[in-house]
C-alpha cells in the first residue's frame, strides 16, 4: 500500500484540479450507461415471464438480491471502517483531494454546487415523500404510498444511525457557499437523493406511460449523481462519505424495491 500511496495522492491532485470537467464527464458517461441499461432492459428483460414464476422462486430471487447488495454494502463499510484514518491511504486521498478542491475551485463554480445541493436537502426531500404520498394516497395506491415512504423514510433513519456507528468528523469548509454540521459518515444528502428520486423513477416506470420511462430515470440518475458529488465540491464530505452514500442508498433502494414488487405480485395472485 506505501508503494501506491504517492500514486493515489497524485490522483487526488489532478482530480481537485479539474473537478468540474471530470465531473462533467462522469456525468454523461453514467448517463449513457443508465440509458443503455433502460433500453436493452425493456427490450430484452424477461419481466413479463415473472408473472408465471412460482411465488416461492421469485420471493427467493429477490431476497438474495436484496441481501447480496446489502452484505457487499456492509463488506464495505467495515473495510472503511479500519482505513479511513487521515494515515491510511483513503485517509489521505481524501485530505489531498479536499485541499486541492479549497484551492482550485472558483467562487462561480462554489455557488453554481451550493445551489445544486439544496435539491437533496431534509426540506425540499420531505415535501416532495410528503406530495408524493398524498398523490399516491387520492389515487387509492396505497400499498405503493407505504412503500414509498417506508423506503424514503428508512433511508434517513438509518443513515442517522450509521452516522452515529462511525462518527466520522467533517472536512473543514470555511467558503460560505455551503453550511453542514453532524457526523461526516456516509452522505445523507448522497443517500438520501439516491433513494427518493430513484424511487420517485421506479414510481414513474410503474405508473406513467412509456414514453415517460426513459426521460424520468436518467433525470433521477442525474440529480442523484449530481447532489451527491456536489458535497464533496463543496468540501462538507469526504469522497469516501459520497462513495459509501452511494453503496448504501442503492443497497437499500434495490431492498425497497425488491420488496414492493413481492407484495404487489403476491397480491394479484
Amino acid at each position: 500500500m506505501d508503494n501506491d500511496l504517492p500514486q493515489a495522492l497524485a490522483w487526488a491532485e489532478w482530480l481537485g484540479r479539474h473537478a468540474v470537467p471530470v465531473l462533467a464527464a462522469a456525468l454523461v458517461l453514467v448517463l449513457i450507461a443508465v440509458a443503455a441499461f433502460v433500453i436493452g432492459f425493456r427490450r430484452y428483460s424477461p419481466y413479463a415471464a415473472w408473472d408465471r414464476w412460482p411465488r416461492p422462486v421469485l420471493l427467493g430471487v429477490c431476497l438474495a438480491l436484496g441481501a447480496g447488495v446489502l452484505v457487499a454494502t456492509a463488506s464495505l463499510f467495515a473495510e472503511m471502517l479500519e482505513v479511513f484514518d487521515a494515515d491510511e491511504e483513503i485517509g489521505q486521498f481524501d485530505v489531498r483531494l479536499t485541499e486541492t478542491l479549497a484551492r482550485e475551485l472558483s467562487p462561480a463554480a462554489l455557488r453554481f454546487f451550493g445551489n445544486l445541493t439544496h435539491l437533496g436537502d431534509p426540506l425540499p426531500l420531505t415535501l416532495l415523500v410528503i406530495g408524493v404520498g398524498v398523490l399516491l394516497l387520492v389515487r387509492r395506491q396505497t400499498s405503493t404510498a407505504l412503500g414509498w415512504v417506508v423506503a424514503c423514510a428508512g433511508a434517513g433513519l438509518l443513515n442517522r444511525v450509521l452516522k452515529h456507528i462511525f462518527e466520522r468528523v467533517r472536512p473543514l469548509h470555511e467558503h460560505g457557499f455551503a453550511q453542514a454540521d453532524g457526523y461526516s459518515f456516509p452522505s445523507g444528502h448522497t443517500s438520501g437523493s439516491l433513494v427518493v428520486y430513484g424511487m420517485l423513477a421506479y414510481l414513474c416506470l410503474r405508473l406513467l406511460p412509456p414514453r415517460w420511462h426513459l426521460p424520468s430515470v436518467l433525470l433521477a440518475s442525474a440529480l442523484a449523481f449530481s447532489i451527491g458529488w456536489s458535497r464533496v465540491i463543496l468540501q462538507v464530505h469526504w469522497a469516501s462519505d459520497v462513495v459509501a452514500g452511494f453503496a448504501f442508498g442503492a443497497a437499500w433502494l434495490t431492498l425497497c424495491i425488491a420488496a414492493i414488487e413481492i407484495t404487489r405480485r403476491r397480491s394479484r395472485v
